[in-house]
């Protein structure tokens, strides 16, 4: 069965961290751009970071540089977000998407639909506490 699966999320004080986990099964990441999205309650999806793994290149959103890095084992067939001075507007809910043959920069925006991903994962909710 083909999918990504996500873990690392729970409840954190503001100035903490977490590292996120997007665990893929019945496809490598070879060839794909592989990005962390998240969606609060009640606003639009936001691609937060996404890595492209032809050649290394990624993407940060603006309210997340510098705090947040996302990485490829492709040993194991897993990305990570590691995420650090974590803020109350970090809540939301994340999950991991792949595509094949796109840009970090290309894939990053791709957050209305579901069908502009190839696969993609059910999620983590991340609840930073003020």
């Amino acid at each position: 069965e083909v999918k990504l699966v996500e873990s690392g999320g729970g409840l954190v004080q503001a100035g903490g961290s977490l590292r996120l986990s997007c665990a893929a099964s019945g496809f490598t990441f070879d060839g794909y751009a592989i990005g962390w999205y998240r969606q609060a309650l009640g606003e639009e999806r936001e691609g937060v970071a996404v890595i492209d793994n032809r050649d290394g290149s990624t993407y940060y959103a603006d309210s997340v540089k510098g705090r947040f890095t996302i990485s490829v084992d492709n040993a194991n067939n897993v990305v990570y977000l590691q995420m650090n001075n974590l803020k109350p507007e970090d809540t939301a809910y994340y999950y991991c998407a792949a595509r094949e043959g796109v840009t970090a920069q290309a894939m990053a925006h791709y957050t209305r639909y579901r069908y502009e991903y190839d696969y993609w994962g059910q999620g983590t909710q991340v609840t930073v506490s003020s």
